[in-house]
């Protein structure tokens, strides 16, 4: 079978493309997928690089997302058959898990695809049934691959966690990346004015295609925090979204509102901050924490993304063969929104 994996921890020769690896059979309440497109996250880089305490067999499959068509079922498997078109949930919760019981499974120990366990860049993947969801016929594979993760980050931060509101103001820090496009839309989707920060102009006039009402070129103003606070007659924003960590979490903070709140949903430039706590409590803002949501989430998210109310952002689509030059794509910033692996027709 192929598959684009990482063969250990490093730089971007880790990457490689085999065509030796078993097909897996899938066991009772397991579907069989053979996979037609394949999304990346940056999740994938982190993982490429590696953490103390993340110990993958090798070589490891890489990506969360994915979608394809079913071609075998384990027993007791009924919801599915041979020929469905699918999209993958890409959280993994332990079948034994008592949160299963509770529609908060993204509480409890959890695995996410390409991480801790195989992901689903390769010819087949074996799921779950419970991480499957039916693709209507007029979404494409590449579609349905792009929304995964992103779309069930930035719908959970946003109105599960966040608890969004029409009428309110939301400021997404950063354009470019797959959780901002989705946060984007579905902020709009939500009745929300959004303001948007981001790194060029091209990624900023992409970010006002996709809705947004209000851009800061931040290689024109490098001070938005700044501007934010004047273009908001000096009261900030309700809601800020937040996935950059280090290098503007505290920008973050100013431009929120008396009251408000900022939700925390990655680190790209790192995870640590020097944070001033007059700052939180004087001004009563609220920091909340957001990462995979459960599996109604994903439901409800993949839906609108079905509906046409979303619409998957992809900057690149390549062949599984270049999946190494898919990863230096997305490290480069290259790109506005998904990076795409092709698998099959």
């Amino acid at each position: 079978m192929r598959a684009a994996v990482i063969t250990g921890h490093g730089g971007p020769e880790v990457v490689a493309v085999v065509d030796d690896l078993p097909v897996p059979q899938p066991q009772r309440g397991e579907v069989r997928v053979k996979m037609k497109a394949a999304a990346l996250n940056r999740l994938d880089l982190w993982v490429r690089l590696g953490w103390p305490g993340l110990n993958l067999p090798m070589p490891h499959i890489m990506c969360a997302d994915g979608a394809g068509v079913v071609d075998a079922v384990g027993d007791g498997v009924t919801q599915f058959a041979i020929g469905d078109r699918v999209c993958i949930d890409p959280t993994i919760v332990d079948p034994d898990s008592p949160a299963l019981m509770t529609g908060l499974e993204n509480q409890s120990r959890i695995h996410i695809l390409g991480e801790s366990v195989a992901g689903v860049a390769c010819e087949y993947a074996v799921l779950p049934v419970r991480n499957l969801m039916k693709i209507p016929d007029h979404v494409t594979y590449e579609q349905a691959a792009a929304a995964g993760l992103v779309y069930l980050t930035a719908w959970h931060s946003l109105i599960t966690r966040g608890g969004l509101r029409a009428g309110e103001s939301v400021l997404i820090v950063g354009a470019g990346g797959g959780v901002n496009s989705a946060s984007i839309q579905i902020a709009k989707l939500a009745g929300a004015k959004v303001y948007v920060v981001g790194s060029n102009a091209e990624k900023c006039q992409k970010a006002k295609e996709l809705g947004a009402d209000v851009i800061i070129n931040r290689e024109e103003t490098p001070a938005w925090s700044k501007e934010m606070y004047k273009i908001t007659n000096k009261q900030g924003v309700d809601v800020v979204i937040d996935n950059v960590g280090t290098s503007t979490f505290n920008d973050s903070i100013r431009c929120t509102r008396i009251g408000g709140r900022i939700l925390v949903v990655g680190n790209t430039s790192g995870p640590f901050i020097e944070l001033d706590l007059r700052q939180v409590f004087a001004r009563q803002i609220s920091i909340i924490g957001s990462t995979m949501g459960p599996h109604q989430d994903y439901i409800r998210v993949m839906n609108l993304v079905f509906s046409g109310a979303l619409k998957p952002v992809i900057g690149a689509v390549f062949p599984l063969e270049e999946a190494r030059k898919a990863q230096d794509t997305l490290a480069e910033f290259e790109v506005f929104g998904k990076v795409v692996l092709k698998i099959a027709d």
